[in-house]
């Protein structure tokens, strides 16, 4: 029986439900209708219910799905998608610099390297619960996180109870890495590099939609970039594509592919946010597309080299409206980073506000966490991954980006420590365009080449 992920409106409809209750509308009378024809609760770790649904709930559940989409959202005013809209309510939208800085390629390799090496170190506990992370690293004397995890020394007990990502555990634990695994948060920044090699900066919303029809399988997409990908084979055009019957728009799918609209735009996080929001709105609205540029003007500030990491995250917040969800979440993980020393208390409080209400693949929570391992960590490359995995979530992907950021302000591989990058030889696995086995020096030329292209 074929169980797809991520696409089945009788498993999205529970999402849908959970977002709505986020995002400012009332779906009570909606849930009480589904929960009355025996509608299924969303799943809770993967995409798909176990078993199928009835020929009647399924179309019950696309009925509803629609009907939660025309509820109106009492934060509307507050949480624009359209990007001049989020320009006016951000009152220190960054200025254009008189003249971007030069990245050099070395500070380009770091961070593809970094992100390669933050995903690597979360990829065997994704979905895992924060305490079944903290028990599998401490069972081998490995907590606080100083290496990759390992098998080795895990009791069978402990294993049984909370077994490693079964797409990860052969390639990811420090006894089995050879190379960097294929993994959808290296997927993207090859996308986006390709995208600017064939339209330049000024591509469009359409031509990211074009590009993933062309070189993206439908396999390697996860949640709000399966829906576009479905709305887009179905006739609907950006970005509509991003709210039909979707619920995982503010998902962490934009976030992650962020990382090239900060590279190539160093010294410049304005245009930098202006682009992955162009990427964003294909399959995000609100505050996943906030979450994007965020990271992307995070990045941008980086990527020059001239400011510690505080001065790079409050960059990222004067392009996030301010009294959005998001802006107030990033506000309050670095309020806990200047108040803990300890981080594990700072996990603890972020998980007691995020954790009822949030998908663990959520934007918000995660978003938080990333700022607030690089804050802590205080931008060092080996604090922020290891904060960025050890606090749970979308561990791989919270890895993939606070290594990017931290390595871009680190400036060189060689800054970065031999253990976390010998194991990926320099090289990547990717079903992206012809990318595959491509080494990590040579991504950071092609990089360079985008960044200083007129």
């Amino acid at each position: 029986m074929l169980r797809l992920t991520w696409v089945q409106p009788e498993d999205l409809l529970g999402h849908e439900l959970q977002q709505a209750a986020l995002d400012g509308r009332e779906p009570s009378r909606i849930a009480e209708r589904w929960r009355a024809a025996g509608g299924p609760q969303a799943p809770l770790r993967a995409g798909a219910s176990p078993e199928p649904a009835s020929r009647y709930l399924r179309q019950l559940a696309q009925d509803l799905l629609d009907e939660l989409a025309d509820l109106p959202s009492s934060l509307t005013d507050d949480e624009p998608t359209d990007l001049e809209k989020i320009r006016s309510r951000c009152p220190d939208w960054p200025s254009r610099p008189a003249r971007s800085g030069a990245t050099p390629p070395a500070r380009y390799e770091a961070a593809w390297l970094g992100r390669a090496v933050g995903c690597l170190l979360g990829k065997p506990v994704e979905k895992l619960p924060l305490d079944a992370i903290r028990q599998l690293a401490g069972s081998t004397g490995n907590w606080p996180l100083d290496t990759y995890f390992t098998a080795k020394g895990v009791p069978p007990e402990l294993l049984a109870a909370h077994p490693w990502n079964r797409r990860s555990a052969a390639t990811c634990l420090a006894e089995n890495i050879d190379g960097m695994p294929e993994d959808d948060d290296l997927n993207y920044p090859l996308l986006n590099l390709l995208l600017l090699q064939r339209h330049g900066r000024a591509f469009t919303t359409t031509d990211v939609a074009r590009l993933w029809l062309d070189e993206l399988p439908p396999g390697r997409t996860f949640t709000a970039e399966r829906i576009a990908h479905r709305n887009l084979l179905l006739g609907i055009e950006p970005p509509h594509t991003a709210r039909h019957r979707n619920p995982f728009r503010e998902w962490i799918g934009a976030l992650i592919r962020a990382d090239v609209h900060g590279w190539t735009n160093p010294g410049d996080p304005a245009v930098a946010a202006e682009q992955a929001h162009r990427d964003a709105t294909l399959t995000h609205t609100a505050n996943g597309v906030y979450a994007a540029m965020f990271t992307a003007a995070v990045i941008a500030q980086a990527a020059t080299g001239a400011d510690d990491i505080h001065a790079c995250l409050h960059t990222g917040l004067k392009v996030v409206p301010p009294n959005s969800r998001l802006a107030r979440a990033i506000r309050h993980a670095l309020r806990l980073a200047r108040a803990h020393e300890d981080f594990d208390t700072l996990v603890d409080e972020l998980h007691a506000t995020h954790a009822d209400t949030h998908h663990w693949v959520h934007a918000i929570p995660n978003t938080a966490l990333i700022a607030a391992a690089l804050a802590h960590a205080n931008g060092d490359f080996t604090g922020s991954i290891r904060r960025a995995v050890s606090g749970g979530w979308d561990t791989d992907s919270n890895g993939a980006t606070a290594g990017s950021i931290a390595a871009l302000l680190a400036g060189d591989p060689a800054a970065l420590p031999d253990r976390w990058t010998t194991p990926l030889k320099n090289r990547l696995t990717t079903s992206i365009a012809d990318f595959n086995g491509t080494g990590f020096d040579t991504l950071a030329h092609l990089t360079h080449l985008e960044a200083t292209r007129p």
